[in-house]
């Protein structure tokens, strides 16, 4: 099995406010998307673990977009999301959760929080939010916040839409309280 890219697409949304003050410096939240063949379009297959594999070579591919954009060292959240097309099954999005999570972590220097996810199987031109959250702890409230993941012309019937999303802060006015980024002590990924 050979993945079969057909097209990316990076997107990178900058976010100077939402009517509050205007910030000196935006915050950059950028997603990268890898339109694919889903080889199982059309049937049922028991072993999908093949395709999983071969799809961290796209993980890669992705994060190395996301760090070329915003630099490794300047992600702050992150999170992931794939869009099945109408002959997929949401079990063929599922391989993403090990194949682009590990991938972005790698890239990042291995954070230890859980990239969240996101997947439907969805028709062209589906709009998917992926879910954002900081990359040491999942606790950090002010991290949770969310990336738009489309593709005009895609997914077509038998494709999939990979994405990884990454920003370089949180909410822009964020005030809802929680762990603050500056109290993260167990480095573990949880609190």
């Amino acid at each position: 099995m050979t993945i079969d890219i057909r097209k990316t697409q990076l997107s990178v949304e900058t976010i100077w406010h939402e009517r509050g003050p205007r910030r000196e410096t935006p915050i950059r939240v950028v997603t990268a998307v890898a339109v694919v063949r889903n080889p199982f379009a059309g049937v049922y297959a028991a072993d999908v673990l093949g395709f999983q594999t071969e799809l961290r070579a796209v993980g890669r591919q992705l994060s190395t977009m996301i760090v070329q954009t915003l630099g490794s060292d300047a992600v702050q959240a992150y999170g992931k999301g794939a869009i099945v097309g109408e002959d997929g099954e949401l079990e063929h999005g599922a391989v993403w959760h090990e194949a682009g999570g590990w991938a972005l972590r790698e890239a990042l220097g291995n954070p230890k929080a859980i990239v969240p996810a996101a997947k439907t199987v969805a028709s062209l031109g589906a709009r998917l939010m992926i879910p954002l959250g900081h990359i040491h702890a999942a606790y950090v409230r002010s991290h949770f916040s969310t990336a738009e993941m489309t593709v005009w012309d895609g997914p077509r019937r038998d494709e999939i839409a990979f994405g990884l999303a990454a920003a370089d802060g949180g909410r822009i006015h964020e005030r809802a309280g929680g762990l603050a980024v500056a109290d993260i002590k167990a480095n573990d990924g949880l609190r």
